[in-house]
This record gives structure tokens, sequence and C-alpha cells, in this order.
């Protein structure tokens, strides 16, 4: 009696193998995560290694296999628009494809990541699913997807559910839905890529079998678990590229401006005791434990059942904290600083990013101009850009919800009150004005910071990073 062919089916995000030599499964497929599973009688792994078990199977076990899935392999694309890529957007494009169609392209922002991407997605010509962190991008995407291939794509996400072979979808869909389309598609893309790196979103690439993976981002992770955590999930970096590198080249010349405004008096009296509040509790804790941490305060401020004294203290703690934050951001002096730049630079487009909504709200209410946040609608932000690119509105305020991915007009001007917690942050704001432009102007970020705060050692933290080391971006005043 003949054997049955041995079969491979995509099952939630898994792929089941079935009717193999159990010992010559296991040594063919050697270093993969691969376990038997007795609930359905078969050999079980993540989506994820679909591409290499296809290899390995071909290259070892040359006999048939029945794969029960088959994503659309000829996905005919028509170039509507020619792509005219720069030679370093053609040299990341190669550099893809010879790290075997998977991997990471690092390009700053405003040197035209997602032109590559649309090239490498044309040059597949096969099922793609480009995933993105918010659904302002997603139809971002779509529209530049239309308007490059003539196809209307599909969207997942925002409350629609249409799955084509060309579609575009946000993280948190993709992690949703992955167990039922992560079949469909044989190439993917991870737009800001960055984000894949958490417990919850990278499973949108666990459960997905396309063999050609592309993660593009600005900034990596600069934790060395994360980092790896992608490259397994996508593949390693094939092409990357600094600020200082496309400087003058792809993107405008720049100086980046840092301002330390003093806080008043009553600032600055409010702020060293919050600061002693906190230094003392941390001091408290570190003698009953060694190895306390100040993120340990959130465990503590939630054990009110079994230690209900100290969570009061630690709460307390927790708000004098949050009060040296808020005198950080809020100083009146980057008020009258913001005044002066706004002045310094009028007739010109100028962004504004700070860290908090309150903050935008103040800064909206007394100069009298828009505010950009995460819980606008999306016909209220659709008219706030094109307001500002039209120039009806000549200052525009945002926070966070501007920081990365979202197209804007050609702004040449930045000032960051607040918010910059990290190095990503940091540079993702200094992308926003280095688009360059036809007259060749130079762009400039004001980074104004409360002086004799912690906001001022963070600000020389980040300024550690190359972005902030080239030469025509150095500046103090």
């Amino acid at each position: 009696m003949t054997p049955p062919t041995p079969r491979i089916e995509f099952h939630e995000g898994t792929l089941r193998l079935r009717g193999f030599d159990k010992r010559l499964l296991r040594q063919t497929l050697q270093g993969l995560t691969v376990k038997w599973d007795d609930r359905d009688d078969c050999f079980r792994c993540d989506a994820l290694h679909s591409a290499e078990i296809r290899e390995r199977l071909k290259r070892e076990l040359p006999g048939p296999v029945d794969w029960d899935f088959s994503p659309d392999q000829d996905l005919r694309l028509v170039r509507r628009q020619p792509i005219q890529l720069r030679p370093d957007q053609l040299s990341a494009v190669e550099a893809f494809e010879q790290e075997g169609r998977r991997g990471l392209v690092v390009m700053p922002t405003g040197t035209g990541k997602t032109v590559v991407a649309i090239e490498l997605i044309l040059r597949a010509g096969t099922s793609t699913l480009i995933v993105v962190p918010v659904r302002d991008l997603m139809y971002q995407w779509h529209a530049k997807l239309l308007a490059a291939t003539g196809v209307d794509c599909g969207l997942i996400g925002d409350g629609v559910h249409r799955v084509t072979p060309l579609s575009v979808t946000t993280y948190d869909s993709a992690a949703i839905h992955m167990p039922r389309i992560g079949g469909r598609f044989q190439m993917i893309v991870f737009d800001e890529v960055h984000h894949l790196a958490g417990a919850w979103r990278s499973d949108a690439a666990q459960m997905s079998a396309a063999a050609i993976r592309l993660g593009l981002t600005a900034t990596l992770p600069g934790d060395r678990q994360r980092l790896q955590r992608l490259v397994e999930l996508v593949g390693p970096v094939c092409y990357q590229q600094s600020i200082a590198e496309a400087s003058g080249r792809s993107l405008a010349e720049y100086t980046v401006k840092r301002i330390a405004v003093p806080m008043n008096e009553q600032e600055n009296q409010r702020y060293r005791a919050l600061s002693h509040q906190v230094q003392r509790f941390v001091y408290e804790q570190r003698q009953r434990d060694e190895q306390f941490r100040w993120d340990d305060v959130y465990k503590l401020v939630g054990d009110t059942e079994h230690e209900p004294q100290l969570a009061a203290e630690a709460m307390l703690a927790l708000r004098a904290f949050r009060g040296k934050s808020q005198i950080e951001e809020r100083a009146s002096g980057k008020l009258r600083l913001l005044e002066d730049l706004l002045r310094l630079h009028a007739g010109e487009p100028v962004m504004v990013f700070v860290g908090s909504n309150v903050m935008a709200r103040e800064i909206s209410l007394r100069f009298l101009v828009p505010c950009l946040l995460s819980h606008c609608r999306k016909q209220e932000r659709r008219d706030l850009l094109e307001g500002f690119a039209e120039g009806r509105y000549p200052v525009l305020v945002a926070n966070r919800v501007l920081d990365e991915g979202v197209d804007l007009p050609a702004v040449k001007v930045a000032i960051v009150l607040g918010g910059m917690a990290s190095s990503r942050q940091a540079i993702q704001r200094l992308g926003r004005v280095l688009r360059k432009t036809a007259s060749g102007q130079s762009a400039i970020l004001y980074e104004v910071v409360t002086d004799s705060t912690k906001e001022v050692q963070r600000s020389r933290r980040r300024r550690r990073n190359e972005a902030f080391q080239h030469p025509s971006g150095r500046g103090d005043a």
C-alpha cells in the first residue's frame, strides 16, 4: 500500500506537518522550533518557519509534499508612475535582494523608505501585506500604492476588513487577524519595524508564512535583545544609513540648537521639594532592598492589600515624580521663549513638539494655533495637515502623533518643548524637518529644556548620538 503524501497545513498562525517519518523530519528540521503535538497527531511550528522548511524539505527530502495553502505568487502590478531611485535608495534595494529578500532597511526619516519598499514590492510581483503602526499610515500607504500601481489595495483595520492580494493593515489588526490571513501572503513589509519587537505585536510576524520579509525603520532598537528579536522575525540589517551620512545629500543640512531656560523662584522651590521627596523615598526603599529601581514603584502602588502603608507612600512619591515632570515640561520660561522663536521665524511654517496633551492645549490657546493630538479624528487630522501645507496654519502643535511615519508638508523649523525621553524619539522629530527642498534651505531644530532639571541630563545623553554629533548638527544657545 502506497503511504500517503506528507502534508503541511496552515492552521491558526502555525504549520501542521503530517505524514512525515518522525526521525527524518527531526533530523531535517534540526535547529527549528518544531514540536510534536499529541492533540492533533502531527508536528507543529510557527508559520514564520514556512520558507525555511520548504527549502530544507526540497533539499533533504526531495519527495512530493502537499502544501494545503498557496499564497498568490503572481501578482501582476503595473507601474503607473516611473520610480527614479537615488543612489542610496538603489543601494538599499540591491542590498535587500542580495540578502535573500529578508532583512532590515534603516534609513532616516525623509530619505524615501516607502519608495524603496514600493520598488521592492513591484520587483517581487507577489501577494504582499504591509503592516504599519497607526491607521493614518495605513491610509497613507493605500494612497501611495494606488498612485504607484493603480491597485485599490485591501485595508484591514479601523473598522474595515477587506483582504486582497495587496493589503495594508496595522500592527494590532495584524496580530488579531494573522491566524486567518497569515498563509495568504508571500511578502510582508513591516513599516516602523522597531514596533514589532514587543510580545503582542511580534505575533504578527510569527504567524505569517511570508517568505519575503522587509523591515523599515529610521532607528533600530538600542536594546540588544529587541534587535535580536527583529533579526529573528524579519532578517538581518542589510542596509543602514545615518542622518549624518544623508545630510546635504538626500536630506537638508541642519542645525540643532539646545536652549536652557531657567525656572522662576516658585517653580525652583517646588521642584527642589518634590525632588527631595522622591529621593527620600528611593533611599528608604534601597535600605530595605538594594536592588530597588524607580520602576518598581508601580508594583508598590498596586500592592494595597498586603502593604497598604507602603502603597500609600509609593503613591505620594509617584505624584511627586509626576509633579517634577510637569514643571520640567511646562516651565513658564518655555512659553516665553516659544513666543520669541515664533516671532523670529514669522512667515515660516513651524512645527512645535510637546510631551503632553495639556501642554499642547495650553500652547494652542495662548497662541491661537491648532494642536494635533492622538485622539483627533481622521477628517480633523487631514484638515490640519492640509491647512499647514497650504499656509492657512503657520504653526502646528503636536504631541507624539507626528513623531514618526506620517508624511508632513515641507517644514524647516521645529521647536521641541518636551517629550524627548529617548534618542529614537529625538531622531524621529529631527527627521520631520530634514526633507530636502528644491531651494536647498537648511533646517533647524530647537531643543528647549528647563535648566537645573533632569531634562538637561537627558538632552546630554541624546546628543551623544551621531545625528547630533554631525558638524552641521551642532549648536547651543
